[in-house]
C-alpha cells in the first residue's frame, strides 16, 4: 500500500503540491489525471524517492520513502516497474537485451535463464518471437509493449505507466489499455496510470484521482467523475475532448 500524507513541494516561488493526500491500495489500478503542469509527474517522483518533499510523507509498504538512504531507496525501487511515455528503448540493443536489461545489469543469472524470463514477459504482452529485432523495426505500439515487458521482468509489485497511450493510433491504444487491464488482474499488480486520455481511464482504472491547484480535487470512480456537475471537472473533461 502507498500512503501519501499532506505532501507539499515547491520549486522556487512555484508551489506545485499543496497538501496531497492519497492512498493507493494493493492490487488496484488508479489513474492520476490533471492539466499539464499540475504536478502529476512531481508526485510520481516523490513516490519513488527521486524528489524529497518540503513537508509531508510518502509511505510505501510501511516505509517512509523520504527518510530512506540511497541503498534503501535502491531496494525500494526494485518493487517498481516503469512504462515510460516514449518506451525509452535502447536503439543499439535487441528486444531481448532491452527487456532483460535489469537482470543483465543487476543479477548473476545466466543468459539462458534471462532468455527464459524474457520469453515469458514477451508472451504476456503478445510479442513472442521478436527477441532479435531492434527497436527501429517495431511500430509505436510494439515499442510500448516491449517497454511493458521490460517493466514486468523483475516481477514488480507496482507498475507506473507514464502516458501509456500518447502518440498511438486508436487500435494500438486499445491494445495497450487491454494489456494494462489484463495484467493488473492476472498478476495482481498495483498500477498507477498517469494520463490525459479519459477513454483509457474509463477502460483500465478502478479509481480516478484528479490533481488541481496542488491537491487531490477528486478521488472516486470514473462514472462519478464524468457525471459530476463540478465546473472545474467538467471544464477538464471538455478540454480533453472526451
Amino acid at each position: 500500500m502507498i500512503k501519501i500524507n499532506n505532501l507539499h513541494k515547491s520549486f522556487g516561488d512555484q508551489k506545485v503540491l499543496n497538501g496531497i493526500n492519497l492512498t493507493i491500495n494493493d492490487g488496484e489500478t488508479i489513474a492520476i489525471i490533471g492539466r499539464s503542469g499540475c504536478g502529476k509527474s512531481v508526485l510520481i517522483k516523490h513516490i519513488i524517492g527521486l524528489l524529497k518533499p518540503d513537508s509531508g510523507t510518502i509511505e510505501v509498504d510501511g516505509k517512509i520513502v523520504n527518510k530512506l538512504n540511497e541503498d534503501e531507496l535502491y531496494e525500494l525501487r526494485k518493487n517498481f516497474g516503469f512504462l515510460f511515455q516514449g518506451a525509452a528503448l535502447f536503439d543499439s540493443l535487441t528486444v531481448e537485451e532491452n527487456v532483460g536489461l535489469a537482470l543483465i545489469e543487476n543479477t548473476r543469472m545466466k543468459r539462458n535463464e534471462i532468455r527464459k524470463i524474457v520469453d515469458e514477459k514477451l508472451e504476456l504482452v503478445n510479442l513472442s518471437g521478436i527477441n532479435d529485432k531492434k527497436p527501429a523495426e517495431l511500430s509505436g505500439g510494439m515499442k510500448k509493449r516491449v517497454g511493458l515487458a521490460r517493466a514486468l521482468v523483475t516481477n514488480p509489485k507496482y507498475i507506473i505507466y507514464d502516458e501509456p497511450t500518447t502518440g498511438l493510433d486508436p487500435i494500438s491504444s486499445d491494445t495497450i489499455d487491454q494489456l494494462i487491464y489484463d495484467l493488473s488482474k492476472k498478476l495482481k499488480v498495483t498500477s498507477i496510470v498517469v494520463t490525459h486520455d479519459l477513454v483509457s481511464v474509463r477502460k483500465v482504472a478502478d479509481r480516478v484521482a484528479m490533481i488541481h491547484n496542488g491537491v487531490i480535487y477528486f478521488d472516486g470512480a470514473f462514472n462519478e467523475f464524468v457525471e459530476s456537475s463540478d465546473p472545474t471537472i467538467q471544464d477538464f473533461i471538455k478540454r480533453t475532448g472526451y
